[in-house]
Formats: C-alpha cells, sequence, structure tokens
C-alpha cells in the first residue's frame, strides 16, 4: 500500500473542509483534502445553493403571476420545472468548478476516495482504483451530516423522500405532505407551493420553527396559511402507508385526535445528524458525544492532539457558514503561527429562505427570560416601510433585544423582504456590544429595507418616526 506524508489532511471537501483547505494553503501547508461524493459537500450539491435556485425560480414565478399588479402585461406565466431543474444544476455545477480552480490554484492535493482511521497519525483511503494510506501531522474531520430519519412505521418506504432526493424529482406531484416544519421542511413548503403543489406542514412541536422567536413563528404561519399551505401543529405522525394515490400519512392533533392525509409525496424533514459512516474514529481515539459528533473544544481540536473538526460533523449549530468559520478557527490554531482563535457562537446569524424570509441573531425572549436577563423590545413594521411598498409587500416586521441596564443589542429577529440581508447589521451588534443608540444615531439611506432597523432601534429610545 501507497503511503504519502502530509502536513495536513482534511476529510470531507463541504463549505468547513474546502475553507480549511484554502485557508491552509495560505500558511504554506502541505495539504490534501479527501472526498468521497462531490466536492462542495451537502451545501453546494444538494442544500444550500441548489434549493435557493429554487427559491428564485419559485419569486419569478410568483411575480409573473401577479405582473398586472404592477402594471405590467403578461399573457400567460407557466413554470417549465425541467427547465428549472437545469438552471438549478448550471448553477451548482459552476459554483463546484469555482471551488475546484480555487483549489487547484492553492496547490491543494485532492484524493476521490472515502477515508478511515487506521490510528490517529494514519488514514487509509479506498478510491476506485486503489487504497492509498496517508500519514499527517495533523488532521481535520468536515465530514458533515445526514438527514434523520424519524422511528416513524413507514418511513422506510420505498419512495419517501428526504433534502435530497426532493432536489433530484423530474417532476412536480400534485401534492406533497412534509413531516417536520423547521428550516428545511419549510423552505421546500413555500418553494413547493409556488410551484403549484399542494402542501401541507405536520410539525410535532406547537410553533413552527421551533428555535426562533414565537412572534416571528406565529407571522410565518399565517405567512404560509395565506399562501394556501397547509399547516398542522402539534401532529405526531404514527404511520405512512402505500395508498393508491400515492401515500396516507396518519397523525394524531393535538386534541390526541387520529387524524389521516393522503399525498402524492411524503417529505421527512426533521432534522440531521453527524455523519461519520465508514471513519471508524474510534481507531485513533476519539471521544463523541452522546448524540454522536466529534466533541470538540473551543479551539476545534477533539481531545486527541492533532485532530480537529468543523462543520455539522460536530453537532453545534448545522450552517455552513459556521462551518467556515470553524474551519479558519482550527487552521489557526494547528499552523502554530501564535494567532490562537477560539470559536464564539454569540453571535451567529440563522436565515430561512421562506416568503417572506425570515432571520435571527443572539437571543430570543424566552432566552433572555431564561437566562434572567431584563432587557427592552423594540418593534417595527414593514408595512411601514415605503421601500417595502414600492416591492409590493406589506407583510413583515422586525424586532431588536436589548440588555435594559446597558442598552447594548443582545438579539433580533426578522420576518420581511431581504431579511437574510438585513441581518447582517445585527450580527455586528450583537458581536461587538454595539447599543441601540449607536444604531439610532447611524444614518441608514433613504429608501431601502435596511430603514426598518433604525426605526427599531428608535423605537427601544424615544419611539420610531414612522409608526
Amino acid at each position: 500500500m501507497e503511503e504519502k506524508s502530509y502536513q495536513l489532511a482534511i476529510i470531507g471537501s463541504g463549505p468547513g473542509g474546502y475553507t480549511a483547505a484554502l485557508q491552509a494553503a495560505k500558511h504554506g501547508l502541505k495539504t490534501v483534502l479527501i472526498e468521497k461524493d462531490s466536492l462542495g459537500g451537502t451545501c453546494l450539491n444538494w442544500g444550500c445553493i441548489p434549493t435557493k435556485a429554487y427559491v428564485r425560480s419559485a419569486q419569478v414565478f410568483t411575480e409573473a403571476q401577479s405582473a398586472a399588479d404592477y402594471g405590467v402585461k403578461v399573457k400567460t406565466a407557466e413554470l417549465d420545472f425541467p427547465a428549472v431543474l437545469a438552471r438549478k444544476d448550471k448553477i451548482v455545477q459552476r459554483l463546484v468548478k469555482g471551488i475546484d480552480y480555487l483549489l487547484k490554484k492553492a496547490e491543494v492535493e485532492r484524493i476521490n476516495g472515502e477515508a478511515s482511521f487506521i490510528t490517529a497519525e494514519k488514514i487509509k483511503v479506498k478510491t476506485a482504483a486503489e487504497t492509498v494510506q496517508i500519514r499527517a501531522d495533523k488532521i481535520i474531520i468536515a465530514t458533515g451530516s445526514q438527514p434523520v430519519i424519524p422511528s416513524i412505521c413507514g418511513s422506510d418506504l420505498p419512495g419517501i423522500l428526504n433534502s435530497k432526493s426532493l432536489l433530484s424529482l423530474t417532476k412536480l406531484p400534485d401534492s406533497l405532505l412534509i413531516i417536520g416544519g423547521g428550516v428545511i421542511g419549510l423552505e421546500f413548503a413555500f418553494i413547493f407551493s409556488q410551484f403549484g403543489v399542494e402542501v401541507t406542514v405536520l410539525e410535532y412541536l406547537d410553533q413552527l420553527l421551533p428555535d426562533f422567536d414565537s412572534e416571528i413563528s406565529t407571522e410565518l404561519n399565517r405567512a404560509a396559511r395565506r399562501r394556501k399551505i397547509k399547516v398542522k401543529t402539534g401532529a405526531l405522525v404514527t404511520k405512512i402507508v402505500k395508498s393508491a394515490s400515492g401515500y396516507q400519512i396518519s397523525y394524531q392533533d393535538k386534541k390526541e385526535r387520529v387524524q389521516t392525509k393522503q399525498a402524492e409525496q411524503v417529505l421527512l424533514a426533521v432534522g440531521r445528524k453527524p455523519y461519520l459512516a465508514g471513519l471508524a474514529p474510534e481507531k485513533a481515539g476519539i471521544e463523541l458525544t452522546k448524540s454522536g459528533a466529534i466533541k470538540v473544544n473551543n479551539k476545534m481540536e477533539s481531545n486527541i492532539s492533532g485532530i480537529y473538526a468543523v462543520g455539522d460533523v460536530t453537532g453545534k449549530n448545522m450552517l455552513a457558514h459556521v462551518a467556515a468559520e470553524q474551519a479558519l478557527v482550527a487552521v489557526a490554531n494547528l499552523s502554530n503561527n501564535d494567532q490562537l482563535k477560539t470559536m464564539n457562537y454569540q453571535a451567529v446569524p440563522a436565515a430561512v429562505f421562506t416568503e417572506p424570509e425570515v432571520a435571527a441573531v443572539g437571543l430570543t425572549e424566552s432566552q433572555a427570560q431564561a437566562r434572567n436577563i431584563a432587557y427592552q423590545v423594540g418593534t417595527f413594521p414593514f408595512a411601514a416601510s415605503g421601500k417595502v411598498m414600492a416591492m409590493g409587500s406589506r407583510e413583515g416586521k422586525i424586532k431588536i433585544l436589548a440588555e435594559a441596564s446597558t442598552g447594548k443589542i443582545i438579539g433580533a429577529s426578522i420576518i420581511g423582504i431581504a431579511a437574510s440581508d438585513l441581518i447582517a447589521e445585527l450580527t455586528l451588534a450583537v458581536k461587538e456590544g454595539l447599543t441601540f443608540q449607536t444604531i439610532a444615531a447611524t444614518i441608514h439611506a433613504h429608501p431601502t429595507t435596511a430603514e426598518v432597523i433604525h426605526e427599531a432601534a428608535l423605537e427601544l429610545g424615544l419611539g420610531a418616526i414612522h409608526a
């Protein structure tokens, strides 16, 4: 068996893996990036990017249908789903080629194959042609996550979809039932509803997006119902069976009554879990958490010196931008350049690409209450924004939480147009401990959606101007 030596071996090429590889190259480390599937991982190939391509197609289709509201005459707006699929694939391929170019430019060596530990310093990689043994001074595990399969009778039936297989459909179903009202389930719910599919969402907990502010969740529930998405919270799915029209789903409602629902397709979207299949971390002595994630410290190092982990496999915030930041932290710490970094999860933005969008950072009201933090709330409705009205919308609101004693912004939640972009300013505010007075004293361009942030900050003081 051929043996190769590197200063750094990275297992997995998603946002955490390829970011680590590119950053390691900047530090002059001889690096190898190992990937058994597609360059870019889940996010680029079957997650963040393809779903956003679908989101944009859905938005354009919806806008074309309502073009008359803007004084534009469109005879017939028709969805060409094969063309939507082709556009999605083209975008993914272009971005994969871009990452491939960057890795080649950085002289990062790549091996396409499945990696597994031999010892804490050695890895074997099984490729299509051979098995290669790798010795590395440092190792980063970035193997990502996989969909959780719930323990529901019938959840393993042929044809039941997960987020990856749903993106491979070549024909739209007449109806889609989604089990799970979290980020993944709701993004698909809005996309396919806008595509003209009859969509039902069953969520076990009492609110959609359980980790988000309850008021924002309620607003999103209303937005879903306005778009004829059927939402059932407090719904315990008990059984899935095949039927003549597709599948029959049985569930208990809030009053523990048994209900049934028919759907042509069923999507399981109840979350994701760390992926370690075939890696054999036990051979390196790597400690796992109870949930099966690799246990790391705030420097992203495992219990074994020299072995680091980043991304979903750590079981932390399962977000691509978190994986990328963890990668930068890990490389800074393993490169021996005296610029040690630690990971801080206090100001991690989250965005949900529904219609309208949802975004949040820092604490929600319930979290602040649980920590016994005295706080103030500043809100502002999107309906009072001139820019939002000009864009043809009235939906949405913003909430900013500020510590009562200092005025420091400790959290924010947004639902509305461009929420995913607006949250960046508030993420900086939370990270740097800025006060609402600082935001209120900052001039925001008019007319822009960013003015809702300014107004909410003013609301925390003497009051908003336009509400």
